[in-house]
């Protein structure tokens, strides 16, 4: 299996955890606002929208939490807010895309370099890395959607671009300009995806031992706890023992 998916494994058991699910909410609310500030607050009307929406469900957002969110953006909230995109190298060099959304960008970049440099890393100029990801549209389905075949003829009608099947269940991908019909078509055929999103698809990996992993998680983790970040990439792959060993 790909480094990307047991990254997404990782974040998936990670995120059970009641600390790291309240500042999970809170960052999916953040993209909930800006989503609807950018665009209509009809989620039918805007496919951001829909999208971050449709995360947020996935995670188990309450439909309160949702909705509230969704009001800030008519009350002026996320007004400031700016995407930012930053790239760099952890340790053994494995690539590493932190996604940011602030509404300070100096405080955003210094906290993000530190903690590169504390973590055994260190930031890069704006396409040091991006190079070695392509922007995909991903959506993931329980592996009681149907098996292997099944899956992949659906996601050939629905027009993606590749699947990736294993015991954990299945991920489809699709151009990023077509996540929204592809997903919408998913669904016709085999239902409620689990989630649907765009991600930094690595097209190159960086092998890792336990240590390796094991520094590479402590960065990770050190990053995803600023407020700013929305979200990490990396392009680590690791073998089945060493990730049963963390």
């Amino acid at each position: 299996m790909a480094g990307h998916s047991k990254w997404a494994n990782i974040q998936h058991r990670k995120g059970r955890q009641d600390a790291a699910r309240s500042k999970l909410f809170s960052k999916l609310s953040k993209e909930i606002t800006v989503a609807a500030k950018m665009g209509d607050p009809d989620p039918e009307k805007n496919p951001r929208l829909r999208l971050a929406v449709k995360e947020a469900k996935s995670q188990s957002v309450p439909k309160d939490v949702i909705e509230r969110a969704i009001k800030k953006s008519t009350a002026g909230d996320g007004d400031d807010y700016e995407e930012i995109r930053y790239e760099g190298y952890g340790p053994n060099g494995v690539a590493v895309i932190v996604e940011t959304m602030t509404d300070n960008r100096n405080r955003t970049a210094s906290t993000v370099r530190s903690t590169f440099s504390k973590n055994g890393g260190n930031l890069g100029e704006t396409g040091s890395v991006g190079f070695m990801f392509d922007r995909k549209g991903e959506v993931t389905y329980p592996a009681s959607a149907g098996d292997a075949d099944t899956v992949m003829m659906a996601a050939i009608e629905a027009g993606a671009e590749d699947v990736d099947s294993s015991e954990d269940g299945h991920l489809i991908y699709c151009a990023d300009s077509d996540l929204h019909e592809v997903s919408n078509a998913l669904e016709a055929e085999l239902g409620e995806s689990d989630s649907t999103k765009l991600v930094w698809k690595p097209t190159t990996t960086t092998e890792l031992d336990l240590v390796g992993m094991q520094k590479l998680m402590k960065l990770v983790d050190a990053l995803e706890d600023d407020d700013d970040v929305q979200r990490v990439t990396t392009n680590f792959e690791a073998s089945d023992e060493v990730m049963s060993q963390l």
